[in-house]
């Protein structure tokens, strides 16, 4: 995978003191363009420009492009005149219901996920089967978790402006992080490396480091993850969704304070 810059150093000046300059990290966002077979250019996405290979996988399967993760044939990542192209080949059935769709009609921007779509989906016209009680997580694993939460985020660390998407297992120990300078696109990284990996998605539970939008509850949902807890607080036209679909929803989670929005069964004590 070719590998760009994540962060730069720049020279900053407090106000007021013209004498104090000092050196800040600040995250870059770089500008992906994503095509399909070498012929279906669909769109630009603005991100962190790292795990490529995990966003195409986890944004095929988010936005419903791919069903599994053996219709995606292979992913290419090249150099532009200005940012990265991801050339995705994808099953050939994939590719006719995709050329199907309109394309989005501008750039998905790093506070936007389904921003530029045609169409919204409705919580009443999203999928029927609600997510079943299959799993469970108790308090500690759960607190453990968020308390370790930080110290998994090393570009976070030295930039202070970076979201993050991770995966703890049942007992709380965090397995994998992905962060990225929009939430959604953290997210897309982490499903995507799970996918990748041939890894469930269901027992454990997904940490954001951001709210938890209408976008990013279809995204948790659309790969089956029954169990989030988000740093912020919910829309409440996801935390509608989330009920709906029978999805355990935890939010405004601190180190000192959680609150369970909806699906407090699979937490026990």
């Amino acid at each position: 995978m070719l590998k760009d810059a994540l962060f730069h150093v720049i020279k900053v000046t407090p106000l007021g003191l013209p004498e104090a300059n000092f050196s800040l990290n600040i995250a870059d966002e770089v500008p992906i363009s994503l095509n399909f077979n070498e012929i279906f250019p669909y769109g630009v996405m603005m991100m962190t420009p790292d795990h490529l290979e995990d966003f195409a996988y986890g944004f095929c399967l988010t936005e419903e492009i791919i069903q599994s993760a053996e219709q995606i044939r292979s992913v290419a990542i090249t150099h532009t005149d200005d940012g990265l192209a991801v050339d995705i080949t994808i099953a050939g059935n994939c590719l006719t219901a995709l050329l199907r769709r309109r394309p989005r009609a501008q750039i998905g921007h790093t506070s936007c996920g389904i921003c530029g779509s045609e169409a919204v989906p409705s919580v009443e016209m999203t999928k029927d089967c609600a997510l079943p009680l299959a799993h469970t997580i108790t308090i500690d694993a759960l607190r453990r978790a968020l308390n370790d939460l930080d110290a998994w985020q090393k570009l976070n660390a030295v930039t202070r402006m970076v979201h993050a998407a991770a995966w703890a297992d049942a007992d709380g120990h965090i397995q994998m992080i992905r962060e990225d300078v929009g939430r959604h696109t953290a997210l897309d990284k982490l499903i995507g490396a799970r996918l990748r990996d041939g890894l469930t998605t269901q027992n454990g539970v997904c940490l954001l480091t951001s709210r938890y939008s209408f976008e990013m509850a279809l995204k948790t949902l659309r790969a089956g993850i029954a169990i989030v807890a988000a740093v912020s607080a919910p829309t409440y036209r996801a935390y509608k969704l989330a009920e709906k679909m029978n999805q355990t929803l935890v939010a405004i989670a601190r180190r000192d304070r959680q609150i369970v929005f909806c699906g407090g069964e699979r937490i026990i004590q």
